[in-house]
């Protein structure tokens, strides 16, 4: 480990959730709680009533689609960045779907055109390639908007690999080579460069946008101003964020306001619950687990950080371990945690805020089993909605 201070998120809610819940609960399962996801939905719901906007799930952090029958309730579409979160999109959700990828191919744009409706380009030479293609299928009878992304090149987030707007970025066209003469058929813009951020940095960030791209907005339909907003943690100024849009909707009238939030979604909406398997001595007392950064939850390393645990979360005890994983990777570690009673094996530990990003990328390395999935009903009982075995891991393979 990192003699750094490791980054603790500290956003994560705990309240409404109890150790004595998953007592019972077999190892490893992501739980996600119904009631929790329908508060974060009812306000993303509220955002898009008091300000116009449509609201969107973006599927790349969140796509339980055992949940998406509450979802349609309080959303206006989805959106996905890949053929397969299209098709579920389109499949389970249906309503608005829109779809944004850096690498549309002569294979994909077709599967692309079964599901979309909104498609956003991230370059001219894509929109060259294939706007003719989008503009037949829509004669055809399908219903197509299309809209560039644009790189407003301003910077909000810490953490460069989250960023799109660091420099040398892949995503987005930059006002140096905005094509203004090659917008014919192009009905929207759309940005993203936000991380978990507040509304304040949306200020920011729209006040760039606009200063950069305002000029070619009375030509366009829509806007989409992407995703980062955590509009559901506690501290979020959702009054800031209302005014913003509505004060861009009165500047300009005629615009669509999308928003596609990933991880407001279902923020502290899920735990995953796992088990002492062992503790081991080497310098330190060192407690396995049956779940695994590397496998379950992924951005634990990519970013790094230390994910909160149920019930420890903020106290300082006087039993220390390393919690590590069931690979065998050495850096398969989940970090070092204090405890006020000891550890022992059998022992279930509930680590918090793992609904987001954590079923989408967690992966078979090692032939781990994926943990299951449970939903927990608003009455607290837990459901399996499914397993994993054998044939997850073997299928991924030949």
């Amino acid at each position: 480990m990192s003699n750094k201070e490791p980054f603790i998120e500290p956003w994560i809610d705990e309240s409404g959730w109890s150790a004595e819940a998953f007592k019972k609960v077999e190892t490893p399962c992501y739980v996600v709680s119904e009631a929790h996801l329908e508060k974060n939905f009812k306000i993303l719901n509220q955002v898009e009533r008091d300000t116009g906007t449509r609201v969107l799930m973006a599927l790349k952090s969140f796509s339980m689609f055992s949940v998406f029958p509450l979802a349609k309730k309080y959303f206006s579409g989805s959106e996905a960045s890949s053929v397969n979160e299209a098709r579920l999109g389109r499949e389970k959700f249906g309503k608005e779907m829109h779809v944004f990828s850096p690498s549309y191919t002569d294979k994909n744009i077709k599967e692309y055109l079964k599901y979309a409706d909104h498609f956003v380009f991230n370059s001219f030479s894509q929109w060259d390639k294939f706007s003719a293609f989008v503009k037949t299928s829509a004669r055809r009878g399908r219903k197509i908007s299309c809209g560039m992304r644009v790189n407003v090149e301003h910077s909000e987030s810490s953490v460069p690999m989250y960023d799109p707007s660091r420099p040398n970025s892949h995503f987005g066209v930059t006002l140096k080579e905005f094509e203004r003469d090659n917008l014919t058929g192009l009905e929207g813009l759309h940005f993203h460069n936000l991380c978990e951020l507040n509304a304040d940095a949306l200020v920011r960030t729209l006040a760039v946008f606009e200063e950069k791209f305002g000029k070619f907005l009375a030509d366009m339909k829509w806007v989409n101003f992407g995703g980062g907003h955590h509009i559901t943690r506690a501290d979020y100024d959702i009054a800031l964020l209302t005014k913003t849009i509505l004060d861009f909707r009165a500047r300009y009238p005629h615009l669509t306001v999308y928003l596609e939030p990933g991880e407001a979604t279902a923020l502290n909406a899920g735990v995953l619950v796992g088990s002492v398997v062992d503790i081991l001595k080497n310098n330190m007392d060192i407690v396995v687990l049956d779940v695994s950064p590397t496998c379950h939850m992924p951005d634990v390393l990519e970013i790094p950080y230390l994910p909160r645990i149920l019930s420890q979360s903020k106290a300082l005890g006087n039993f220390a371990y390393r919690l590590v994983g069931p690979t065998c990777l050495t850096g398969d570690v989940i970090g070092d945690y204090s405890f006020k009673e000891p550890l022992k094996v059998g022992d279930k530990l509930v680590f918090l805020n793992m609904a987001i990003y954590t079923m989408v990328k967690n992966n078979t390395f090692n032939g781990i089993d994926l943990p299951s999935i449970a939903l927990m009903d608003k009455k607290g009982k837990i459901k399996i909605v499914k397993k994993f075995g054998y044939k997850d891991f073997k299928e991924r393979l030949s």
